[in-house]
């Protein structure tokens, strides 16, 4: 993989970190296109992508003849109302219906169906598990993540994830933690606009970020990738120097991603946003400066999960920036 990396030219390598949606269930021209003008290092699949098993594992071996290096092909298969697949399989239980039921085994279960039936359809990554944490208090606001919860504490949530992405990667599926460093206390959903959570550094270590912490020293269970979510932490992350200082979501901030995640939490595996088209990124700045901030804040992988327009202009800031 170096040797095909390195020969590589500065256009494909730049189009190795972009992680980019596609418009539907066909490699049209349009399509095409597009991932021969990017080289994507991953391709992410929605609802909007399947028709039926054998075409979306042709879709996936079809997009992997195209590219000089094999892409990451990725999903959010949670289960329950962020179920990508209901159209061809089984619906799949949500993190919230199993932990009501005290049910470990549910989650085992559910972690290697998903990673089994994932590897058949030609997927390598899935974005899950949820890490948020959903107290009483918390299940009352509007954020949208009252059934994608797998507990009402750290303990429990580290316990239900723990076993869910064992079982998942065990299948040989890629799991991704999210929403970096934890937005169940945000009172809006991020697909419209930034929540704003308002923890202190220590209560974030001893909250939110436990699971995190604790799944991170693992050894047998490594956690390779992260997605840092568009939640944004005043108490912990204004910039200085600003009047009135200048709130940044953590996908954009390098006080999140590099400080908190690399440096102080020690984590080096790779680093996704979540996609840079939702409400809470594109109500205050556009694609480019988006693509660019992401970058100097330390992702490794921006996620642009679905129109062309903005996956190609993405690309273009980037390239014109390196």
């Amino acid at each position: 993989m170096a040797d095909t990396l390195d020969s590589l030219t500065l256009e494909q390598q730049i189009g190795q970190i972009f992680y980019i949606g596609l418009p539907g269930t066909e490699l049209d021209n349009e399509t095409r296109d597009l991932i021969r003008h990017v080289q994507p290092g991953g391709i992410i699949i929605f609802g909007r992508n399947v028709a039926s098993p054998e075409q979306l594992r042709g879709l996936l071996d079809q997009i992997r003849e195209m590219l000089p290096v094999a892409p990451l092909c990725g999903i959010d298969q949670e289960g329950g109302l962020v179920d990508r697949l209901r159209r061809i399989c089984t619906p799949m239980p949500s993190a919230r219906t199993i932990r009501q039921h005290g049910d470990l085994a549910a989650a085992r279960s559910l972690g290697r169906i998903t990673g089994e039936v994932l590897r058949l359809l030609g997927f390598t990554m899935n974005f899950a598990p949820v890490m948020s944490i959903m107290t009483d208090e918390r299940d009352l606001l509007s954020n949208g993540l009252y059934s994608r919860s797998w507990g009402r504490s750290p303990g429990e949530v580290l316990g239900y994830t723990m076993v869910y992405l064992r079982a998942m990667q065990g299948t040989g599926l890629l799991g991704c933690l999210k929403h970096f460093p934890g937005i169940g206390a945000g009172e809006v959903d991020s697909h419209e606009e930034m929540p704003i959570v308002r923890l202190s550094h220590d209560d974030l270590i001893a909250q939110d970020l436990a699971p995190y912490i604790e799944l991170f020293q693992r050894e047998d269970d490594r956690v390779r990738a992260v997605m840092v979510s568009h939640g944004g932490f005043p108490n912990i992350d204004i910039r200085q120097g600003i009047a009135g200082g200048l709130l940044e979501p953590a996908s954009l901030s390098n006080g999140i991603v590099t400080k908190l995640l690399r440096e102080e939490l020690g984590f080096q595996h790779l680093i996704l946003t979540d996609d840079l088209e939702m409400g809470a990124i594109a109500k205050h700045c556009d694609i480019e400066a988006a693509i660019v901030r992401a970058f100097f804040a330390g992702v490794d992988m921006p996620l642009i999960c679905s129109r062309p327009d903005l996956i190609r202009r993405g690309y273009h800031a980037a390239a014109a920036t390196v």
